[in-house]
């Protein structure tokens, strides 16, 4: 669904990613871990098109949308939960969701996407007319992934999804991931929790100073010791990685 080769991104005259090649499969869970400062949320921000990549190819079902404005990604089939809350807390949680559907050409699709999204999210129908800033951390997650939801996205990016919530929110917070994937959806997530985030994936992405440095279904990933040497400080050198598990 989602391939990236040789891509190159950053800030002012920085690269943050340095030559990310990546593959996301169509009906997966993709998720990428790494230390802080190894260029995940960038990646992301040139998925969702807000960073444009300096060299390299970024192409969806296809199509090259490197360089694409946000507005056309979303209109492509990608939406992007961000990783800090995004809600108008002032707003109602319906009026939350029905924002999430702009793009929406009427009144009657939104209302029949609003219809659908609260079938998997019922918070959207239980506190329709609650003020989004007065429910917890794990319900306006909730809320953000149905408004997320709106457009039927193809391939929804999440980052960090569980930052900031409490053990019990962030379990429900996965089941909710699953049941998008299930549901037919493409993941592709950044997750702080390194192990919970490599056991709900499909494929194990780790990225290290903006490369990828090991790729593998979860389980393998998680069971690499070179995963240890990354975590408790340490790198992952060049030498050391197996060639079957390097960016390619």
């Amino acid at each position: 669904m989602l391939t990236i080769s040789g891509l190159f991104a950053g800030y002012g005259s920085g690269d943050v990613l340095r030559g990310v090649n990546l593959t996301v499969q169509d009906g997966s869970i993709t998720c990428v871990v790494g230390p802080n400062g190894a260029g995940k949320s960038t990646l992301l921000k040139v998925v969702s098109g807000l960073l444009r990549p300096r060299v390299g190819s970024v192409t969806f079902r296809g199509a090259e949308i490197g360089g694409a404005t946000p507005r056309k990604i979303l209109e492509c089939g990608i939406v992007q939960v961000m990783q800090s809350r995004n809600l108008f807390p002032e707003l109602t949680v319906r009026e939350n969701v029905e924002l999430g559907g702009f793009l929406l050409r009427d009144a009657s699709a939104v209302r029949a996407r609003i219809a659908t999204v609260t079938e998997q999210f019922p918070i959207v129908g239980e506190r329709a007319g609650e003020r989004a800033g007065q429910l917890s951390g794990g319900q306006q997650r909730m809320v953000e992934f149905a408004r997320a939801l709106m457009l039927d996205p193809a391939l929804v990016v999440l980052d960090e999804p569980s930052m900031g919530l409490e053990p019990r929110a962030a379990a429900m917070m996965y089941d909710s991931i699953r049941q998008m994937r299930d549901n037919g959806r493409t993941i592709l997530l950044v997750e702080q929790n390194v192990r919970v985030g490599l056991g709900l994936a499909d494929h194990g992405v780790v990225m290290e100073t903006g490369r990828v440095r090991l790729e593998g279904t979860g389980a393998e990933i998680l069971a690499n010791p070179q995963m240890r040497a990354l975590y408790l400080g340490g790198t992952i050198e060049e030498g050391e990685v197996p060639a079957g598990d390097r960016g390619r």
